[in-house]
């Protein structure tokens, strides 16, 4: 690896050896208060605590180990915040649909063909009241047990976030935790109708579920050992991913259900008058959890939910709270003017966008180019750039590290540089992206796709290397994890801070001399502070130039955010900048 020369000013960020503290000096905005930009920390809990090493195909919990809720501890608590985080989404809260057998409890194992891998997933929602028994040390004690890691992530001055799942349910939904006097979904309905205003589901009259052969001869015989009841589905319901009919195939959400939120999809119609039951249902379990202090939802596959739904449950919820956020999985940009504006959600995915932009330049695609982000910011031109959350890593996406994507977690430096700075939104990490997890392993359900499972009882080898057996002090980790690791914290908390990225303005350096279409370079401006940002994208070119910054002039103090170096300005006002491939600089003038 090349060594940084201390006669330049280099941003070779693998080398970065700045102590976090450096960055998490306390910026403030025009007014003079304090002023923070969201940091979103998603972690999968069923996984984020687990300790055991050695792992088997479609292994038990018993076998692969799962974490458990008290797992997160104030020490883990403490490394999360160290990162800059304000917000931390804890992923697959609820209880969903499962082979773990907790029939002592009233919990008996699902039907494995309803069932995607050995745990199963986090958004087939099994009861939407109640919390996964895999997670708690002492299942009856479950709801305690998530209740004080809400209270334990408060003390920290962190935000919870939790997962809302509107557009489907687990194919056998019964929820045994619901408050006196709540119907549960379905129970009412007239199922011999494929649509009916008052229903809760959609069906398929007179035919029964057939689901795809998803299970091994192996895991059949594995699966006969457990004490489930097979699932009969008749008539059949109609899939989760608006699939009207009794055979889903194997790449439908064939483990979930649709939901019906008034519309007939077989005419396109609309019924919102009366208030379908789905609505109010919804709005009660928003509330509930509401009112046990949750401070966001990150809702699932918002889209496939009307926008009426959104325009009228999320104000009532906001009467209960009114600093609760709701952020929206979205993926149609031509929609999201609708979802801001008449939906009234806070924040939205930039997936199908800047995510999209920033993973052809890592994988230097044909034709990438940085002049795809500045086409991404002009087709969000209409849109604040405040409401948008930024990333390269969630449960559904590949890891950074993995083969697919850039193959090393320090190809994507430049990239996690502008989801972090190119606008006031939030930016998003997903466990384990801060030490280069990598997602390999063929688990059980997912194979290997470079993604962390969500399907199974699994371990994540990065992650655990900075868990150190709950120590939470990276003991186990080498020294380029460690690197990482604190280029994620310094980045994330000069983002946190810094009134520029916040709310400053953004403008792109006309002035390329020097460049090449894997490189740029941008000022973010606000009355405090002055930052110019350049990135390296380019896989074997260095940049080396001089960048023309208008505002600084001869004898102007620069320091650069990343590394901690600093040095004046040029006599023309021009600032020497030397990036290696894969290389990301954050200048800060100081007048």
């Amino acid at each position: 690896m090349p060594k940084l020369k201390p006669a330049l000013l280099m941003a070779a960020i693998w080398l970065l050896t700045i102590p976090v503290a450096q960055a998490q000096g306390t910026m403030e905005n025009e007014a003079g208060t304090t002023h923070h930009k969201l940091i979103i920390y998603q972690l999968l809990v069923r996984l984020y605590g687990n300790k055991t090493t050695q792992q088997q195909f479609y292994g038990s919990a018993a076998q692969n180990g799962v974490g458990k809720f008290n797992d997160i501890t104030d020490k883990a608590l403490d490394g999360i915040k160290q990162l800059g985080v304000s917000h931390v989404w804890f992923t697959g809260v609820l209880e969903h649909a499962s082979m773990a057998d907790y029939s002592s409890y009233g919990i008996p194992p699902d039907d494995p063909v309803i069932v995607k891998g050995r745990a199963g997933s986090p958004y087939a929602v099994r009861d939407y009241y109640d919390v996964d028994p895999d997670l708690a040390v002492s299942v009856p004690d479950r709801m305690a047990e998530w209740e004080a890691l809400i209270a334990r992530t408060h003390a920290h001055d962190l935000k919870v976030i939790m997962d809302f799942v509107p557009n489907h349910v687990a194919r056998h939904y019964y929820s045994d935790a619901k408050p006196a006097g709540v119907k549960d979904f379905g129970e009412m309905d007239n199922n011999s109708v494929m649509f009916s205003p008052g229903n809760d589901f959609y069906y398929v009259p007179g035919q029964s579920l057939v689901v795809p052969g998803m299970l091994s001869n192996e895991i059949v015989t594995l699966c006969n050992t457990l004490p489930f009841k097979r699932y009969v589905e008749n008539p059949a319901k109609a899939t989760g991913n608006n699939i009207f009919s009794a055979t889903p195939s194997v790449n439908d959400w064939y483990e979930t259900v649709k939901l019906n939120y008034g519309i007939n999809y077989q005419n396109n119609q609309q019924y919102f008058d009366p208030i379908p039951p789905v609505w109010e249902k919804m709005r009660d379990i928003l509330l509930y959890w509401t009112n046990k202090h949750v401070d966001a939802f990150r809702c699932d596959m918002a889209e496939m939910v009307p926008v009426a739904f959104w325009s009228w449950v999320i104000p009532q919820v906001k009467k209960v709270n009114p600093d609760i956020k709701f952020i929206a999985e979205a993926y149609n940009p031509s929609e999201y003017t609708k979802y801001l504006n008449d939906a009234h959600f806070d924040y939205l995915y930039d997936k199908v966008g800047l995510y999209d932009a920033l993973k052809r330049l890592i994988r230097d695609d044909s034709g990438a180019s940085v002049q795809d982000i500045g086409h991404v910011l002009q087709s969000q031109q209409d849109i604040d750039a405040a409401h948008l959350v930024r990333f390269l890593e969630n449960h559904d996406e590949e890891r950074v590290a993995s083969p697919g994507f850039a193959g090393n977690a320090w190809h994507a430096i430049p990239a996690m540089v502008a989801c972090a700075t190119l606008g006031g939104g939030p930016v998003m990490i997903y466990f384990g992206q801060e030490e280069g997890e990598k997602g390999a392993g063929i688990e059980g359900f997912g194979g290997e796709d470079g993604r962390t499972t969500i399907f199974d009882y699994w371990n994540v080898p990065a992650h655990q290397a900075w868990m150190n057996n709950g120590a939470f002090d990276g003991g186990m980790m080498t020294a380029d994890e460690r690197n990482l690791r604190n280029f994620y914290a310094t980045l994330l908390n000069i983002a946190a801070g810094s009134p520029a990225i916040r709310d400053g303005a953004f403008q792109e350096l006309a002035d390329r001399t020097g460049f090449n279409n894997k490189q740029c370079a941008y000022l973010r401006t606000s009355s405090t502070q002055e930052l110019l940002v350049v990135l390296n994208f380019d896989h074997t070119q260095t940049l080396d130039t001089q960048v023309a910054w208008p505002a600084a002039t001869s004898g102007t103090a620069v320091r650069e955010l990343l590394t901690g170096q600093s040095f004046s300005a040029s006599n023309t006002g021009h600032i020497p900048v030397k990036l290696a491939p894969y290389g990301a600089a954050i200048f800060e003038l100081s007048h």
